[in-house]
């Protein structure tokens, strides 16, 4: 029986210094896996299951959420599907449910491709490419879009990892993050102001355990040095792994779950999601890119992992 995320690409890297594996999804050009000596880096799934909360998928042509499905594009309301009901938002793009086609594979790397085609709510037409490359002590990823439509066209870019480090308890973890600032929302998760962190519980740029933490919340305000920004997740025994993101990404969500299906039952997780833009993006402007046609975009983020 075939997996119902599609072909499953596994990519293997074997240095002196250590061996690393991923498997990558064909549905949602997912990250499913990753490890890294034997050490599960992201929380996996089986194959034999859809991505429980959205586990490693990459969000496209926008993150996060859109407030009724509803922006204006020229003056005039577009309407986008309702895809998160309970809500009543637009959720995470329109690939998520997309099969990608491959472009290029080897055993350390693959490329997958899709195409956002028009749509109501959404009239352009967007080539995305997304790489998997295996590395030295980590993972980068990088994704590319191609604006095929005659008018400017409206970009943004999200990815979905849970992370984990082995079998440390996840409650045990500490979380750093190099935000200033939050956004407070509503009760349907929809940006109400963009406020400064400092001397509130959501500062944790020095760490917090993620055990006392209950987050679905955006952060803005990232500090970037060398052209990245870095969140991470330290062990007590010092095992730290990080999520890095370009300077195209100035936003970073955090999610916490104490239903996340593993070793037969339900656990906490925590994702730590690198965004191009803000919650509400197509509607506020917030990181928002818009692509000239035939204007060609690159950002990239990944994990690394010291042991």
């Amino acid at each position: 029986m075939r997996a119902p995320t599609g072909e499953q690409f596994v990519l293997t890297r074997t240095t002196p210094t250590g061996s690393s594996t991923a498997i990558i999804t064909e549905v949602a050009a997912g990250l499913r896996t990753f490890e890294i000596d034997g050490v599960a880096l992201t929380e996996p799934f089986a194959a034999d299951r859809t991505p429980p909360f959205g586990d490693g998928i990459v969000l496209v042509p926008w993150p996060n959420r859109v407030e009724d499905g509803i922006w204006l594009l020229d003056g005039k309301r577009q309407h986008l599907d309702i895809t998160e009901p309970a809500r009543h938002n637009a959720i995470h793009g329109l690939l998520r449910s997309t099969a990608y086609r491959v472009t290029d594979q080897s055993e350390t790397s693959v490329t997958l491709a899709a195409t956002v085609y028009p749509q109501h709510g959404y009239t352009f037409m967007i080539d995305s490419t997304v790489t998997y490359e295996l590395v030295e002590g980590g993972l980068t990823v990088t994704h590319a879009f191609r604006n095929l439509s005659g008018a400017k066209a409206p970009v943004a870019v999200g990815t979905h990892p849970f992370f984990r480090i082995g079998d440390v308890p996840v409650e045990d973890l500490v979380l750093r993050l190099s935000a200033s600032t939050r956004f407070e929302t509503d009760d349907r998760l929809i940006p109400l102001s963009e406020n400064p962190v400092e001397g509130t519980e959501f500062d944790l740029r020095d760490g917090v355990r993620v055990g006392d933490l209950r987050l679905d919340d955006a952060f803005g305000g990232v500090t970037v040095t060398d052209g990245e920004s870095v969140s991470s997740l330290t062990a007590p025994d010092g095992r730290r792994v990080e999520m890095w993101q370009d300077d195209q990404h100035p936003y970073v969500q955090v999610f916490t779950t104490r239903k996340f299906p593993k070793d037969g039952g339900l656990g906490l997780a925590v994702a730590i999601e690198p965004m191009t833009a803000a919650p509400n993006a197509l509607n506020t402007g917030l990181g928002l890119k818009w692509l000239e046609p035939d204007e060609r975009w690159v950002v990239r983020w990944g994990i690394r992992y010291s042991g």
